[in-house]
């Protein structure tokens, strides 16, 4: 059916529920058009180009645009929910910004919920979930509903891998986002009486505040598991003159090891890579070694990774047993 009238600016450009427009005086016809599609139930939104995935497209850009689908699909559903219902479980993870596990899925699950004594959310495309009755925990991102920061942690533990809680807790407890606290997350731990409070729990041994990205923790984990010694998370290098030169994703300060994740954002942006090896040029002025840890280094096997630094840590005079 052809676009016959413009919709009230109100609706234009956002999801929004037939109820709204029906209050608006958009007529019954109109809703029915071409140029509309349907999310859910009793929701309308403008149609917008598909575009198909590329067929060279890389694991990293597809967890994104998997990432990117998800938070489209629960700003396009927001409108149907219902009171008290609010996005769960990693569907709020991803409204938040932090680090998702990898899948094989074509889509990621989108989680709703409510707590007892309503009822569970029931819609085709929706995972639903009827919580145990709590305290409401008014949280918004995107402007969105959605559960408190630490249970949306708890709530991933019976279905994520042990590190991806490790990544995940380290992005909320990260000063710089002011979420939540380290005691936060301890104590929904504390809370939680099934089987993901073991998992959890071993999770939250190995958070370490300071990490920034996904890649650092990993990195991280695979250093020290292997026996290396702790580093020092995002460390600020300066010169004599108090003058800072890099923030370094891993630090050893006693051999003067700087260890970075290096993704190749900046590969294709010139000024950028040119500033990068500058810096990299005053990392090593200082009398620093500098390792940069490319993805290939990481994965499918971190072991490329911990040679290349165990190598640099022992050229310093670093041994095992020794920290």
């Amino acid at each position: 059916m052809s676009r016959a009238h413009a919709l009230p600016e109100s609706l234009i450009g956002r999801p929004f529920a037939v109820a709204d427009a029906y209050a608006a005086g958009v007529p019954r016809s109109r809703l029915r058009a071409s140029d509309l599609i349907s999310p859910t139930r009793g929701v309308r939104v403008e149609r917008t180009s598909a575009t198909r995935p590329p067929v060279d497209e890389t694991a990293s850009t597809r967890m994104a645009r998997l990432r990117d689908d998800l938070i489209r699909r629960a700003e396009h559903f927001a409108p149907a929910l219902a009171p008290g219902q609010f996005f769960s479980h990693e569907t709020g993870l991803a409204l938040l910004g932090a680090p998702l596990p990898y899948t094989h899925a074509r889509e990621r699950a989108l989680h709703v919920s409510s707590r007892r004594p309503s009822g569970q959310p029931r819609r085709e495309g929706v995972t639903g979930h009827r919580l145990q009755q709590r305290e409401p925990a008014p949280w918004r991102a995107r402007g969105l509903p959605i559960e408190h920061p630490a249970r949306l942690w708890r709530q991933v533990g019976a279905l994520w891998r042990l590190d991806d809680l490790i990544a995940a807790a380290e992005y909320l407890i990260h000063p710089d986002r002011r979420l939540i606290a380290a005691s936060d997350l301890r104590a929904e731990i504390d809370e939680a009486g099934d089987v993901r409070r073991g998992i959890l729990a071993r999770a939250l041994a190995e958070v370490r505040t300071g990490a920034e990205t996904a890649e650092e923790t990993t990195l991280r984990l695979a250093l020290v598991r292997a026996g290396l010694p702790e580093p020092e998370l995002n460390w600020e290098l300066r010169d004599a003159n108090g003058r800072f030169i890099a923030r370094l994703d891993l630090a050893y300060t006693r051999y003067r090891v700087a260890v970075e994740h290096d993704g190749r954002t900046h590969a294709f942006d010139e000024a950028q890579f040119a500033r990068d090896a500058d810096r990299w040029d005053e990392i090593q002025a200082l009398g620093w070694v500098h390792v940069r840890i490319l993805s290939h280094h990481l994965r499918p096997d971190p072991q490329r990774a911990v040679d290349r630094v165990a190598a640099a840590l022992t050229r310093a005079g670093w041994r095992p047993g020794r920290l």
